[in-house]
């Protein structure tokens, strides 16, 4: 009987310790900071007060702090990553020659000078008025706490910090190559993520964030020249100006002031950013669902051509992605000339703008679409990038094109199958469960996550359907807003709505360098039939959309289940005859099939005629009779 009540506690323990939780939770933080610029010497110094609420099961005796400025720093990690990676981001180093005379990359945060270096001193941490202690690390900042979080309580940290804006390098920074003053992007004090996972207290070292939920309320003083694009809601804006002010007010400043004080508001976002400078041009177009939509570029006729263009074009996008993904819940969206390219923040972008008009459309176009998948999609960027660059890559070509009309694309997706291919024939692909930083290059990176990334759904419309997938997305997104959805809760959506087994599809596309390739091996006579036999031979499994066109001008799909997902695909051509044969096994490495035509009648038989399946191997998936 002992022996019995202890076999049945030891088996209740590893139930309870291994089992998924089927509770979700997520921290919150909200931030008030003031904070004061020196435009002369790019410092600025400010105030936070944050109120974490731990939301965890978890008892907390440390926090940790991001203090992103500290990368741009001779013999960071950012610069250290600079000198060994094989292809390093051309932005970030110079063109120079070695003392033999050869040619070699130079990091630029290697040259950087004291006053042109990035940083964020941290002094007066208290937690709950009592002093806590603190150690930097790089990009990090380790608070041990002066008492513990216990689960489902509040606390209240202040503290001091001293910035400095780097020269321009990475993302953020000062007097960009386009000549944008200020870039504020990842310039303050921020909060790590502590989730189900523990604590995501990642160097800054190149890529991207994660971040906490929370409310902001941000005061800005600077120079009263410079006009502030950014995160949130300006407060104040009848007093402040600079083209946020309503129609009719003519806005007046005391005539000894000097700076002035902006008062943004941004609820229930994961980060704030700002740009400033003395030459923007500003415009407010009213969006879908009444949204304002802000332009901030530079005031050059040049300039100002292509973003007047381009701003009734984004209204068109922000409607494409509501209507495709779901409504965009805040009632303001910034598109602002600045930082090294283009980069997604909350309720804003900064990116690059002295390019042409397909340029800036392309960048604004995809830096919206991170909106839904990073700033209310919040998945972890980190450790999967595939997911936000990935779906937002998706959406982007989507959209981009929608914009032709009539001259559409059929797979409008083409040119991101050839560059999967050409990863893949590289060598160089590492799994998608790869950390962003830890890429051995940086090409590899961004096929693996703009590319394949975005191929997980245009491939999962050949899967399981595009009216599938298409549901996939919208309830994937009422799920999981303003959450931190995982892999797995967009592969237990799409089965949700399609009805099909799909953790194949995860485990061998986003979790291995398993590669798709099926074939036709062998088109024979069979007493006056014709015997079709199919070969798999890369690892990944597949179901097999086939067509045949025959000498007649007449056409016939056939559709070979995979038997490991339990479904069938909706006809994708209603219009046209299908015919559903036998579901194929993956362990049969073969299959056969045999149509009531002769040889002679048949034309051209094609494995997947829409392009979407990723098949590495494209020559054997056409037999031509001869």
């Amino acid at each position: 009987m002992r022996k019995i009540i202890l076999l049945s506690f030891l088996s209740f323990g590893l139930n309870s310790a291994f089992a998924q939780s089927t509770s979700y939770w997520q921290q919150h933080a909200d931030y008030k900071m003031e904070v004061s610029m020196d435009v002369k010497n790019y410092q600025y110094k400010g105030k936070q007060e944050l109120v974490y609420t731990n939301n965890s099961p978890d008892t907390l005796k440390k926090v940790f702090y991001h203090l992103y400025p500290n990368a741009f720093q001779p013999g960071s990690e950012m610069d250290a990553r600079l000198h060994f990676i094989k292809d390093p981001d051309g932005r970030m180093v110079n063109k120079t020659k070695d003392a033999s005379g050869k040619d070699i990359k130079q990091s630029r945060i290697e040259t950087l000078k004291p006053n042109e270096v990035g940083y964020l001193k941290i002094t007066n941490f208290k937690q709950d008025g009592a002093v806590a202690q603190t150690r930097v690390s790089g990009t990090i900042l380790e608070v041990t706490l002066a008492k513990p979080i216990l689960p489902n309580s509040k606390t209240t940290f202040t503290l001091d910090f001293d910035g400095q804006v780097p020269v321009q390098i990475r993302r953020s920074g000062r007097n960009n190559s386009e000549g944008i003053e200020l870039s504020m992007s990842q310039w303050y004090p921020k909060l790590a993520e502590f989730d189900f996972e523990g604590w995501h207290a990642d160097p800054y070292i190149a890529r991207e964030f994660h971040g906490v939920w929370g409310n902001f309320d941000v005061k800005i003083t600077i120079d009263k020249e410079y006009t502030i694009g950014g995160s949130g809601y300006l407060q104040d804006k009848n007093s402040i100006g600079h083209g946020y002010e309503d129609a009719g007010v003519t806005v007046v400043y005391p005539k000894k002031a000097k700076t002035l004080t902006w008062h943004f508001i941004a609820p229930n976002v994961h980060d704030f950013t700002w740009a400033a400078d003395k030459d923007y041009a500003h415009d407010i177009v009213k969006g879908p669902n009444d949204v304002d939509l802000h332009f901030f570029y530079k005031n050059t006729p040049k300039v100002a051509e292509n973003w007047k263009q381009l701003e009734p074009l984004m209204v068109k996008v922000m409607d494409y992605y509501n209507n495709r993904v779901g409504q965009y819940p805040y009632k303001q969206y910034s598109f602002i000339q600045g930082g090294d390219g283009g980069m997604e923040y909350a309720m804003c972008t900064l990116m690059l703008g002295n390019g042409t008009l397909e340029g800036i459309l392309g960048t604004a176009t995809h830096e919206l679409g991170h909106s839904w998948f990073q700033h209310i999609l919040a998945s972890n960027e980190s450790k999967h990038p595939w997911m936000d660059e990935g779906f937002t890559t998706y959406i982007e070509d989507s959209a981009l094109n929608e914009l032709k009309g009539d001259k559409k694309e059929v797979n409008p997706f083409k040119g991101n199958y050839n560059a999967y291919y050409n990863l893949v024939n590289s060598g160089k692909e590492q799994p998608q469960t790869t950390h962003g930083d830890r890429y051995d290059e940086n090409r590899p990176y961004s096929i693996s996550s703009y590319i394949k990334g975005s191929i997980f759904l245009s491939q999962l419309e050949y899967v399981i359907g595009k009216e599938n997938v298409d549901a996939t997305l919208k309830r994937y997104f009422n799920d999981f807003k303003f959450k931190h959805p995982t892999p797995n809760d967009i592969k237990r959506t799409a089965e949700r709505v399609s009805g099909a087994e799909l953790d194949w599809y995860l485990t061998d596309w986003a979790q291995t360098t398993n590669t798709i390739d099926y074939g036709i091996k062998d088109v024979a006579d069979n007493a006056g039939k014709t015997t079709i036999s199919l070969e798999r031979i890369g690892r990944m499994p597949m179901p097999i959309d086939l067509k045949v066109d025959y000498t007649d001008g007449t056409s016939e799909n056939f559709y070979i289940p995979l038997r490991m997902m339990n479904f069938i695909k909706p006809n994708p051509n209603p219009n046209q005859k299908r015919t559903v044969l036998e579901d194929w096994a993956w362990a049969q490495q073969n299959y056969s099939f045999t149509i009531d035509k002769n040889k002679t009648a048949i034309k051209k038989i094609t494995i997947d005629p829409s392009g979407l399946m990723a098949d590495v191997k494209q020559t054997n998936n056409v037999f031509e009779v001869k």
